[in-house]
This record gives C-alpha cells, structure tokens and sequence, in this order.
C-alpha cells in the first residue's frame, strides 16, 4: 500500500498490533503510534460481519497487510479505525469509570 503525505504525516496509518476485548471491542495499535479502542459493535448487523457475534470467531482476529482481519476475510479499513478508535487516555478512563 503506498502512503500519502499529507502535511508532515504519512497517510494512512496501518495496524501494526490488535487484541480482542470483551463486548466486540479491539485494542489497536497504528503505524503512526496512536493508539486506542475500536468498538466493532456498530457493524455487527451487516451481513459481511454477521459472523462476528460469535465470540470465538471474533477472537480470532489478526493483523494483515497494515488492517485487522477475520479467518473468512472481514476486515475493517485501518483509516475507519484511526476515525473510530476511542484513544487510550480516554478509553481508560471510560472503563475504570464503569467499574
């Protein structure tokens, strides 16, 4: 994937780490050392990510060529995470508020 500059940045940023949370949620990590919490929960009732509900597929995510992927080939594109992501700062404090 060829990267656009715009301003002093590379874009787009790349996932260069994911982990699976509870509540359909990953931790992602990006190119550009951002960081944070995407909730996957928005797209569940898609037909293309359906599969995701089952909380044993949607553990099994994984990083290929810079965005998160499925085994059955669902991905999401690395430029909707870094929009979506909620950032670590935040997030955390958003989840110890809950507890």
């Amino acid at each position: 994937m060829e990267e656009i500059i715009r301003g002093t940045e590379p874009y787009p940023a790349t996932v260069v780490d994911v982990a699976p949370l509870e509540d359909y949620k990953l931790r992602v990590k990006l190119s550009n050392g951002r960081s944070g919490i995407f909730d996957v929960n928005p797209y569940l009732e898609s037909g293309f990510f359906k599969e995701l509900k089952n909380p044993v597929y949607f553990f099994k995510v994984y990083v290929d060529y810079g965005t998160v992927v499925w085994p059955h080939e669902q991905d999401i594109a690395p430029e909707t995470i870094e929009l979506e992501m909620i950032p670590d700062k935040i997030a955390t404090s958003r989840l110890t508020s809950k507890r």
